[in-house]
């Protein structure tokens, strides 16, 4: 029977809920905005399924990856409107095209993040970009058993610790599986994202109502219509979060009104960044060095323009590193412009595939303080001192040569 004592001790993967053959475990919402299991020891038998398919309890072995590459997709448009490189849907649009079955995470109609499949192309689309709050995913490892067992080729994607969760739960190899996880730095929390909407929203419409949901709503009120985490309106390094509101004029119709914000500007974004609400089991991940036996990690390759410059144009660049045989088949089968990695360069400027994030005192600030806004809390935990934002103004402005003279300067003048 699960039963925890620690929260860091569950990832939220959802895996236990799905295989408990008595359906007596729900996953229910804490004081953080993250889902845990609840098990209603009257009904439990206490059959021990749920402890074995926990990739808490049971840990995957560290793995190094064999082959790592920089990619893009050779088609801009979908590159554009991928987080990175697109490498994502190259590997999809491969499985589709086998009349296979997609798994990813996609916006809902509250635009809280959920998991979910699609099985033709223009479905992808709700799965590309990034989306920076931890997803629910329901039964989805329920419904990829099923089509796995009738034959179907599965992709099926997520952070490390969901790939991890469901081979735990499918209790066996299939042929006919593809996992693909992605460097994670760590999963925000639902909760904190719903309050960011709600205040964001308010604040763009001057107070006015507002709904987070597509269906038709009331004259009065202010609708979302998208949200784009990683808008590349500036470029691939300096990736905006959009969000695109409709809103009533007061005369029967409705104005678009767009919020773009760089990342280091988004009180969201900034919060998570800065570590503050992350789920606890991302401060000590069980999956991090592949623990999470994927065949393929994807991600952004942050550093590109120091390991490979000249295949750089700030459009997006991935990086995948392939870690199984299986993996090295099905990306031998896509078209895509790729590029040799040492996976050494790779990690250094990726420390998130091996390392997790550090837990910052300030996460307990920000969440005792829930009487004040979540911009508000946000704002003053994230307040840069003179040192650190002297720090960030040169290293912005100044180039490489400029700094390390700047540097050697100092420190001669603290030898006289």
């Amino acid at each position: 029977m699960i039963h925890l004592i620690n929260k860091q001790d569950c990832c939220g993967c959802n895996s236990c809920t799905q295989r408990c053959p008595r359906s007596c475990i729900t996953m229910c919402e804490d004081e953080e905005g993250f889902l845990y299991p609840e098990v209603d020891k009257e009904v439990c038998i206490d059959c021990g399924l749920c402890e074995k398919v926990c990739p808490v309890i049971y840990q995957g072995e560290k793995r190094k990856p064999l082959v790592v590459y920089a990619v893009k997709h050779k088609d801009d448009k979908i590159r554009l409107s991928s987080s990175s490189g697109g490498a994502f849907t190259a590997l999809a649009e491969r499985v589709i095209d086998e009349n296979g079955v997609v798994f990813g995470a996609k916006f809902d109609e509250d635009w809280s993040v959920v998991h979910d499949y699609t099985e033709t192309k223009e479905g992808l689309a709700a799965f590309r970009g990034s989306k920076y709050v931890q997803s629910r995913i329901g039964n989805c490892y329920q419904k990829a058993e099923l089509f796995l067992k009738a034959g179907r080729k599965v992709l099926f994607s997520g952070t490390p610790c969901q790939i991890a969760g469901l081979k735990r739960f499918l209790r066996k190899e299939y042929d006919y599986l593809l996992t693909v996880d992605f460097i994670c730095h760590g999963v925000p929390s639902p909760g904190v994202w719903r309050e960011y909407l709600k205040e964001e929203t308010a604040r763009q419409c001057g107070g006015k109502n507002t709904v987070l949901s597509h269906p038709d709503i009331k004259d009065q009120d202010a609708r979302i219509e998208s949200i784009l985490f990683r808008d590349k309106c500036l470029g691939w390094k300096k990736f905006s979060f959009a969000l695109t509101l409709s809103v009533p004029n007061g005369h029967g119709a409705k104005n678009s009104v767009l919020l773009s914000e760089p990342l280091d500007k988004n009180i969201f974004m900034r919060g998570f960044l800065a570590d503050l609400y992350l789920r606890p089991s991302c401060y000590a991940c069980p999956t991090k060095s592949f623990k999470s036996g994927s065949d393929v990690t994807i991600g952004d390759f942050w550093g590109v323009q120091y390991v490979m410059p000249e295949i750089d144009d700030d459009k997006g660049m991935s990086l995948v590193m392939i870690n199984t045989e299986k993996g090295t088949v099905c990306f031998q089968e896509i078209e895509i412009d790729c590029y040799l990695v040492e996976y050494e360069h790779a990690l250094r400027y990726n420390s998130s595939i091996e390392r997790s994030v550090s837990l910052v005192k300030k996460r307990g600030s920000f969440y005792s303080e829930t009487g004040d806004t979540l911009t508000r809390r946000v704002e003053k935990l994230t307040r840069l001192g003179y040192r650190a934002r002297l720090r960030m103004i040169l290293s912005c402005v100044l180039g490489k040569r400029v700094r390390g003279f700047i540097k050697i300067h100092i420190r001669g003048n603290l030898k006289l």
